[in-house]
């Protein structure tokens, strides 16, 4: 079910992501060679930049906002570095320092075409384990109020660099 909300969007797909650290098996060698060497090489994300590179010839577009802890996370560092090319291929990663952030959920969620909320839930060890999918109007709109008030008071992902970059 959760790959089928990527399949049958039809517009827009907005992530709001508010933890300060995620920990998936996909990540975990290329975090590790990053905190010792400095290395951003993304071979192994290939599939998702194809996928966003046709969803963007599609003309479907991929958004999120990234609430961040400053200053970052070795995790957020690293997000943030990888994020360049994630923009390139179609997904437009914006940031939001987390003292700015208002009032804002505390939940990462989905919002497939404004119209249906994919709640996250994580494990303790910062592992996605399930979603709950929302589909009641008021929770909706709430969903999309944060969106356009994240969106509104996130920074690109150079500008925010720029200012938070760290030298390694």
């Amino acid at each position: 079910m959760w790959g089928e909300l990527f399949k049958t969007f039809e517009h827009t797909a907005f992530r709001l992501e508010v933890r300060d650290t995620y920990s998936s098996p996909a990540e975990q060698e290329p975090l590790r060679r990053y905190v010792e060497t400095g290395d951003l090489d993304q071979e192994w994300r290939a599939g998702w930049f194809e996928q966003l590179a046709g969803w963007h010839r599609a003309g479907q577009r991929f958004h999120r906002v990234r609430v961040v802890s400053v200053p970052l996370t070795t995790y957020s560092e690293w997000g943030m570095h990888i994020a360049a090319r994630s923009n390139e291929a179609g997904d437009d990663i914006r940031y939001l320092d987390r003292a700015n952030a208002g009032d804002l959920p505390d939940h990462d969620y989905w919002l497939f075409d404004s119209r249906l909320v994919a709640k996250m839930h994580f494990a303790d060890d910062d592992e996605f384990v399930a979603f709950e999918l929302i589909e009641d109007p008021a929770l909706i709109v709430e969903h999309n109020y944060w969106r356009d008030a994240a969106w509104h008071q996130a920074i690109t992902r150079d500008e925010f660099a720029a200012k938070h970059s760290q030298q390694r």
